[in-house]
């Protein structure tokens, strides 16, 4: 009887992919960011990041190191770190590059699909509608972040999708948990699935215009608004 080899067997075995402290805090100081967790202008010890996060000093220096390379912080030297304030014109800037990257990459999309079902992003347009209705503004924004740049990774452009992911980190939110408990948040969760309606239909400007028409409401909703008229 031939023996089991183990290397043999260790080959067959899927790799696990671990993931750094560094980029475990990095992760969670962007959601504490983006959803208005940490307030803007005020000044955080990094050492007690670490604390309440239950890991040491390093990965968190060196998560904000990173955040602040994409403009999304600004390091404070032997204080630490605080998130820059932003006007509404910086929010007005933020979501006008936005659109002139995402509206015309969903033409883009549209022509390479040519009219091939997107079951993936379906499933997500209706998640998001889901986490608005039940005001989980936290799911909402993470389903809307898997949607928007999982669109755009499909044109294979890496640069593209880095620029809007760094765009969607330096807007932040005021008072968005008080629009989602008015709702505010539903007819946002259902735009995205007109979106994929579009695209899986072949139509190419409307997929472009309805993309603009959604960024046109999110703008507001991230002002902490009710949703403006596109």
């Amino acid at each position: 009887m031939t023996p089991t080899r183990p290397a043999a067997r260790a080959a067959q075995t899927p790799q696990l992919k671990s993931v750094s402290l560094r980029e475990q805090a990095r992760e969670a100081l962007r959601t504490r960011i983006v959803l208005g967790e940490i307030e803007p202008g005020q000044v955080e010890s990094v050492i007690n990041v670490a604390a309440t996060l239950g890991v040491s000093v390093t990965p968190v220096r060196e998560a904000v190191m990173d955040l602040a390379n994409l403009g999304i912080v600004e390091v404070i030297r032997n204080r630490g770190f605080r998130v820059p304030e932003l006007t509404d014109r910086d929010l007005e800037e933020i979501f006008r590059l936005r659109t002139m990257l995402e509206a015309p990459a969903m033409a883009e999309v549209t022509t390479l699909l040519d009219g091939e079902p997107i079951p993936q992003f379906r499933q997500l347009a209706e998640q998001i509608t889901q986490a608005a209705r039940e005001s989980d503004v936290r799911s909402f924004l993470d389903l809307d972040r898997q949607f928007h740049l999982g669109l755009l990774e499909l044109l294979g452009n890496r640069r593209l999708v880095a620029m809007v992911s760094q765009l969607r980190d330096q807007a932040r939110m005021q008072g968005l948990q008080k629009l989602a408990h008015q709702g505010e948040l539903t007819r946002s969760g259902e735009e995205h699935i007109e979106i994929v309606d579009a695209i899986e239909s072949g139509e190419t400007e409307l997929a472009s215009e309805l993309m603009r028409k959604h960024l046109a409401h999110s703008r507001g909703i991230w002002a902490g608004r009710p949703e403006d008229d596109a």
